[in-house]
């Protein structure tokens, strides 16, 4: 059974889960502010700048990811793992049947959007939510996310690491053409979670939304297919022109620098009746987990590899990307020095990682900090790696080679004196009985 964005607003309505503003807001800092103060809470507004609401913190919780996609939160890690090894077909719907085909924009003007100038510092309003989908010949379609800042009317400069979109256009151009780029604000959280999933150039990331969720796609004029039931698609091109783009704050909380990046020019927005701009807060809840969570199924299937894995977390503390705890089942001693490297590869922005035993909830920090205090000797059970290539959004790395050292922690007990490293527990009983 799917569900679309709207479906899910509409489901937290009727649970009382979901924050109506009393007022419209302005998209000028206010937004953001509100967003941040009421998070994790699901929140829908109406903006003053623009026709059409917004909604944010939507997905600002595993709970309400796994509410969506209906199953447990325990299950999400191995629930996205399924999706990546078995990806299965869309079903592709003629146009008449596609909500976010209900309207259509010709005459492009994206300051009538509503898209957030988050902080002051910002180099200006920025699309957080978009899922970009383009085609190639030889690879296919391929879904990713990219931070795009409002420049004109019709233009936004989009942060393109070297990657598969990347790539994707440079054989556009050197075949003499434009990449044709379609990009989605309000699509359901398993295509979210498609976008955000780092997977081998050639793999379908739609096919692996649709295995966590059936998927319904359309057909644009362009070619391009997309969520047929999201509520804004952006038609458009990669041009060759370069600008600016940022400052932006990042996933870290810290800005990032300045860069020259790809424009797209947007030639159409189609969008459902009375539609939903998905709002994103740079940052914060919501962006960590749209951003950690699709790593942990990778860290895990390299994990798995090399020992017993039993629970994976990419911490909030760590900026949902740099830092990791993971969970085993120990049956030899190297088994946790073999996680850690085996984390490392499964993703390699990682920073930190910490390895405890399966009597640890990886999502308690306090029991994993435990864990450390009483099962680690530092001279023995940290592992550093000097010079490694480090992730781009950590502001402590190498500013010109984004170099870092990174730090293994095994916390786990040694198999040979488990029972002198047990934590006691006192018998539980009913307290209302006796007061």
């Amino acid at each position: 059974m799917s569900m679309s964005f709207r479906d899910f607003i509409e489901k937290l309505d009727k649970e009382g889960k979901l924050l109506k503003a009393k007022k419209k807001v302005s998209l000028r800092l206010e937004t953001a502010s509100l967003l941040d103060s009421v998070e994790p809470k699901p929140l829908l507004a109406e903006v003053k700048e623009s026709e059409y609401r917004i909604a944010g913190n939507v997905f600002a919780t595993k709970d309400l990811v796994a509410e969506y996609l209906g199953c447990r939160r325990e299950e999400l890690v191995k629930k996205m793992l399924h999706a990546i090894e078995n990806p299965s077909e869309p079903k592709l719907v003629e146009k008449s049947e596609a909500p976010v085909l209900e309207n259509t924009i010709a005459n492009v003007d994206l300051n009538r959007m509503p898209v957030p100038l988050h902080l002051e510092k910002d180099g200006g309003p920025y699309y957080t939510s978009a899922v970009v989908i383009a085609n190639d010949k030889q690879h296919g379609r391929n879904l990713s996310f990219h931070r795009m800042m409002v420049i004109g009317k019709d233009r936004v400069v989009a942060r393109i690491l070297p990657r598969h979109l990347d790539e994707f256009i440079t054989r556009a151009e050197a075949n003499g053409g434009e990449l044709d780029i379609a990009f989605v604000v309000g699509a359901p959280i398993n295509v979210l979670l498609g976008g955000a999933t780092s997977v081998e150039i050639g793999m379908d990331e739609m096919k692996i939304a649709n295995t966590l969720m059936p998927v319904r796609t359309v057909k644009l004029d362009n070619g391009i297919e997309v969520p047929a039931d999201a509520e804004f698609v952006y038609e458009g091109v990669v041009t060759k022109e370069e600008a600016d783009e940022g400052p932006f704050l990042d996933l870290t909380g810290t800005y990032d620098i300045v860069r020259k990046q790809r424009v797209f020019k947007i030639t159409k927005i189609h969008h459902r009746k009375d539609a939903i701009h998905h709002v994103l807060l740079p940052g914060e809840a919501e962006h960590k987990v749209l951003m950690g969570m699709p790593r942990e199924p990778t860290i895990w299937r390299e994990v798995n590899k090399v020992a017993e894995c039993t629970g994976v977390n990419i911490t909030h503390g760590g900026c949902s990307w740099l830092h990791a705890v993971l969970s085993i089942k120990k049956k030899n001693e190297d088994d946790g020095s073999k996680a850690i490297t085996a984390a490392f590869t499964g993703h390699k922005s990682l920073k930190h990682v910490v390895i405890v035993d399966d009597d640890i909830d990886v999502n308690d920090m306090e029991n994993v900090e435990w864990a450390i205090a009483t099962r680690v000797q530092g001279d023995r059970d940290i592992l550093m790696l000097k010079d490694q290539k480090g992730s781009s959004l950590d502001p402590s790395a190498n500013p010109m080679t984004r170099a870092t050292a990174k730090v293994g922690v095994d916390a786990t007990m040694p198999l040979k004196e488990k029972e002198k490293f047990k934590k006691e527990e006192y018998g539980k009983v009913n307290w209302r009985e006796y007061i």
